[in-house]
């Protein structure tokens, strides 16, 4: 091993992984694993979806695969509490290496690749549990449509919330793609702090406003 190895704390970012099934498709409502391993999709209310490990990837950069949503149904209009998103569980386990509750605590990057009929601002948000809930969000824009663009996110480190080192949820990472305003309607939550629903996704796009949307993400990597 060298210095760099490791770094990813990330399983199955490239989506090559898909034991339950490669396609799913009439997906409206729960929090299933309907295509690739690891990679949650998660709605309520917002549209019905087919979710599939497709082989479409960004040119030249080594992936054979990514996951896919594609809207049969649209919702033009989420109401208050109503969501759709896709959703990684990290083990608190794997995370110690951050240091968090610690002076020590590491700031980290998060990049993918992502793709999408559907141009604007996407949230992606991180929850930990262990620590009440606490949260961080940032902010992307997908500028083209149906063009692979990466996208980078970094969040500096908490120092005073606590991952349980033990196998439960150590850390909810979400990619926001719809939002009522129950999620939505406040301010974007950019630093650290206490749990607010109003903040965990302002200013999200919704994906499931037309069947033409669809969402594309590959090459997930976390350190």
């Amino acid at each position: 091993q060298t210095a760099l190895s490791n770094r990813n704390l990330i399983i199955n970012g490239a989506m090559q992984v898909a034991q339950r099934g490669t396609s799913t498709s009439s997906v409206s409502s729960g929090f299933t694993f309907p295509a690739v391993d690891r990679l949650g999709f998660n709605l309520l209310s917002a549209g019905t979806w087919t979710v599939s490990q497709s082989t479409d990837t960004p040119s030249g950069q080594g992936f054979s695969n990514s996951f896919k949503l594609d809207c049969t149904t649209a919702d033009t209009s989420l109401s208050s509490g109503h969501y759709l998103q896709a959703k990684m569980r990290l083990e608190a386990n794997t995370l110690q290496s951050l240091a968090y509750n610690t002076s020590s605590a590491k700031s980290t990057t998060l990049s993918f690749w992502v793709k999408s009929a559907k141009t604007g601002t996407y949230i992606v948000e991180w929850l930990n549990e262990d620590a009440s809930n606490k949260h961080i969000a940032r902010a992307y824009t997908i500028d083209s449509a149906n063009t692979w663009e990466k996208k980078e996110l970094t969040i500096p480190g908490d120092t005073s919330g606590v991952i349980n080192n033990d196998t439960g949820k150590g850390m909810e990472l979400t990619w926001w793609l719809g939002a009522g305003s129950g999620y939505s309607s406040g301010t974007l939550q950019t630093s650290w702090g206490s749990l607010s629903q109003t903040d965990r996704a302002a200013g999200q796009v919704n994906l499931a406003d037309s069947t033409s949307n669809d969402w594309y993400i590959t090459g997930i990597q976390w350190e």
